[in-house]
């Protein structure tokens, strides 16, 4: 069995986010990343300072622009629209959970598209999936990129994707058709789940569910991309898929270690690309 980490595909990536940042820089042109919270979930802003952090080592301005809990739509729609404004941001996210009552690709809908790194506005999701140009979102490229760098073959064969959010299930699954993958898409209300995912070469678990997946889901052989990240009880990460199934699977992401570090990677290639494009 072929464990499929990320931490050297994204340690690969952040050598050339480096680069492509130090020579914007030179050209006049540093790249930005501004990052609006509003909420105190303690998750939420451990993803933003690893963000942060990932971005100060890669040469990437990052400030945080934290509007609080109590945030109204109007407030977030505002802030949203003055940096898209600002010539000087080059890439924009908006993170989760959000206030009560708000939801984020109705918010999203006030960042540029061109700044739009995580692939968060619905202008960008409806371009990927026409096949325009569009930043996807960082996790779904994150789940691409780690099957490119194992060369695992898509071409021709059966994907199954198990969760349908537009921040992952949906994208990952336009992505794997474009690769000319036969893909099926499955979720809660599914029948006999483990009926379906059986029939996967490549299977990605992107539900939310703790150990969803386990060995009786997967086809000996396949390839398991694990997208999970659910905290457990002491503090530590879990993902979708059961590590059992690695008794089973031919190849399987870990939690954390595969997609995770990826997804940051990608997140800021992105952001020098936006400040490229803007040049």
């Amino acid at each position: 069995m072929t464990l499929l980490s990320g931490r050297e595909l994204a340690a690969d990536i952040r050598t050339r986010t480096a680069a492509a940042a130090a020579a914007l820089a030179v050209l006049g042109h540093p790249p930005r990343l501004s990052v609006v919270t509003a909420t105190d979930d303690e998750a939420s802003a451990w993803y933003v300072r690893s963000i942060a952090g990932a971005a100060a080592k890669a040469g990437i301005g990052c400030e945080v622009e934290d509007l609080g809990p109590r945030a109204t739509a109007d407030g977030i729609t505002a802030q949203l629209s003055a940096l898209s404004a600002d010539p000087t941001v080059a890439g924009i996210i908006l993170t989760t959970p959000l206030p009560d009552g708000l939801r984020l690709a109705a918010l999203a809908e006030a960042i540029d598209p061109a700044k739009d790194v995580d692939g968060a506005n619905p202008a960008s999701l409806g371009r990927l999936m026409t096949g325009l140009p569009a930043f996807a979102p960082a996790t779904a490229e994150a789940v691409l990129r780690l099957l490119d760098h194992y060369q695992v073959e898509l071409g021709g064969r059966r994907a199954v994707v198990v969760g349908r959010s537009a921040v992952v299930g949906k994208p990952v699954t336009h992505l794997l058709l474009d690769r000319d993958a036969t893909v099926t898409v499955c979720h809660s209300r599914t029948r006999d789940l483990a009926a379906i995912t059986r029939q996967a070469d490549v299977l990605v678990v992107a539900a939310g569910r703790t150990r969803l997946i386990g060995p009786d889901h997967v086809a000996p052989g396949a390839t398991v991309i694990d997208v999970g990240t659910n905290a457990t009880p002491d503090g530590g990460l879990a993902g979708d898929v059961d590590p059992k199934v690695a008794d089973v699977a031919g190849a399987l992401s870990p939690v954390p270690g595969g997609v995770g570090p990826v997804t940051t990677a990608v997140l800021l290639r992105h952001v020098t690309d936006a400040a490229a494009r803007r040049g």
